[in-house]
């Protein structure tokens, strides 16, 4: 029976035990080789970017810093479904549901809402799948230039929902500018 025949995607190959020639068993040609690329890559010119003075350009369909949308009323929109964090596969989402009180209708939408929702940053890789799953567009990646401010403690990029929840007054403004169009 061939290879090809056990072989579900019928790509494996036999390997041939061929003797090696003389060059070859002394490594000459190879380390040869070796020092030809150092020597090309050494006299190249570097492509180095001098950070605080220049900045790179960013991609156009980068998503950078994470959002909790507010409706049109100025409510949280997120509900504590708990979709965001199944779909994150780096596990950098926690959340922990509540009930909604009589008093806090002017703060959420629903009648649950994440008392709790805490992203990890140190974790998160920015790869947005948290914001495809999310029923409700509550949570945004931003195009904004902000990805996570430097720290040396592990507290500091645990980010709640003091450093998520979109400010009210953006939020204003934003329905301000979809009412106008």
């Amino acid at each position: 029976m061939s290879i090809q025949q056990i072989s579900l995607s019928g790509r494996k190959m036999e390997v041939s035990n061929k003797e090696m020639t003389f060059l070859e068993r002394i490594y000459v040609w190879t380390i040869l080789k070796g020092l030809w690329t150092t020597l090309k890559h050494l006299f190249r010119r570097k492509v180095t970017i001098k950070y605080p003075e220049e900045v790179r350009e960013m991609s156009p369909v980068a998503r950078l810093q994470h959002m909790l949308m507010r409706d049109e009323e100025g409510k949280e929109r997120c509900t504590a479904c708990g979709l965001c964090a199944l779909s994150c596969p780096a596990e950098a989402i926690t959340m922990k549901a509540a009930e909604r009180k009589a008093d806090e209708k002017h703060l959420y939408r629903e009648e649950k809402y994440a008392e709790i929702y805490e992203i990890n940053m140190l974790r998160c890789i920015f790869c947005g799948l948290c914001e495809e799953a999310c029923p409700k567009e509550a949570i945004y990646l931003t195009k904004s230039k902000k990805i996570v401010n430097s720290g040396y403690e592990r507290e500091d990029f645990i980010y709640g929902k003091d450093k998520l929840v979109m400010p009210l007054d953006l939020a204003i403004k934003n329905t301000q500018t979809n009412t106008v169009n």
